[in-house]
C-alpha cells in the first residue's frame, strides 16, 4: 500500500508575502503533494510568486485555489492538521512533524488532508485551530519562530519521507470538513436548546466535543447518525412545547 501524496494539500491562511506563497508552491512540487490553497493573501503579486516558485512549479501556481473564508477553504477536506509554535490549554496533544507524517500515511489513502499554516507574524489563532483534527509543532532549540516557507518545507519533507514506507494501517474515507461542520453546528444548536451548553458561550464545551470526534475519526454515515439523533431531539423538544409540558413528566404521563 503506497500513500497517495496527491491527497495532501498545503493551506496558507492570510500569508503576508507573495514570496512565501511561491516558496510553498515550490515545496508542493518538490514533494509531490496535491496542491496549494491560499486564504485571504495580503499580497498576491503573481510576478513575485512565480519568481520564487520557479518555472518548474508554475502549474502549482496556476492550479492554486484562493478563498476569502478560512472555514470555506477547509470544507472539501476530511482531515486537517494545524501547525503552531505556541502551547496552551487550547493547543493540547502536539505532535512533531515525523509523528504526524506517519499518521497521515494511512489517512491520506482515502481522505483529502490539509496541512494548515497561519500568518507569518502570529500563526493560527485559537478560533482557527478549532477546525483542526490534530496539531503539530516543529521542535527548535532556543528560538521557536520559523520562516513560513521553512516550516512548509519541514512538514512537506517529513510527509514525503513517510510515504516511502508501506504502512499496514487502514483508515476508511472520513467525513468531509463540510459534513463535520454541519454536524457541529447542528449539535451546538440542539445542545443549547436542551441547556447542556450555555448558548452565550458555547465554545468551551464545543472544543471538547470537536476533540472527541477528531480523536476517533468519524465517517460520513456516522455524521448522518449523529444528525439524526439531533433531529429526533429537536422533534421531541417541539412536541413538548406544543403540548405545554413543563418538564415534570413526559407527554404520555409515564
Amino acid at each position: 500500500m503506497k500513500v497517495n501524496l496527491t491527497n495532501v494539500s498545503i493551506l496558507l491562511n492570510e500569508p503576508h508575502f507573495p514570496e512565501n506563497i511561491g516558496a510553498a508552491a515550490r515545496v508542493v512540487k518538490n514533494m509531490g503533494l496535491g496542491g496549494l490553497v491560499v486564504v485571504r493573501p495580503y499580497d498576491c503579486d503573481l510576478t513575485k510568486i512565480l519568481k520564487m516558485a520557479t518555472h518548474n512549479a508554475e502549474d502549482v501556481v496556476a492550479d492554486m485555489e484562493v478563498y476569502d473564508d478560512f472555514r470555506d477553504a477547509l470544507l472539501p477536506f476530511q482531515y486537517v492538521v494545524g501547525t503552531t509554535a505556541r502551547k496552551g490549554s487550547q493547543r493540547q496533544a502536539l505532535n512533531n512533524p515525523r509523528r504526524v507524517a506517519q499518521e497521515l500515511v494511512p489517512i491520506s489513502r482515502k481522505n483529502r488532508v490539509a496541512v494548515v499554516f497561519g500568518t507569518e507574524s502570529s500563526g493560527l489563532a485559537n478560533n482557527e485551530l478549532k477546525f483542526c483534527d490534530s496539531l503539530v509543532t516543529i521542535p527548535t532549540a532556543d528560538f521557536s519562530s520559523l520562516n513560513l516557507a521553512q516550516a512548509v518545507m519541514v512538514l512537506g519533507y517529513e510527509i514525503f519521507m513517510a510515504s516511502v514506507d508501506e504502512p499496514k494501517t487502514f483508515v476508511p474515507r472520513l467525513a468531509t470538513r463540510k459534513e463535520m461542520e454541519g454536524m457541529y453546528d447542528h449539535l451546538q444548536d440542539v445542545l443549547a436548546r436542551i441547556h447542556f451548553i450555555n448558548p452565550e458561550n458555547p465554545d468551551y464545551w464545543m472544543r471538547s466535543i470537536r476533540r472527541f470526534f477528531s480523536r476517533i475519526g468519524i465517517r460520513a454515515r456516522e455524521v448522518k447518525i449523529v444528525r439524526g439523533i439531533c433531529r429526533q431531539m429537536d422533534w421531541y423538544c417541539d412536541r413538548r412545547l406544543e403540548s405545554g409540558n413543563d418538564g415534570d413528566g413526559d407527554t404520555n404521563g409515564r
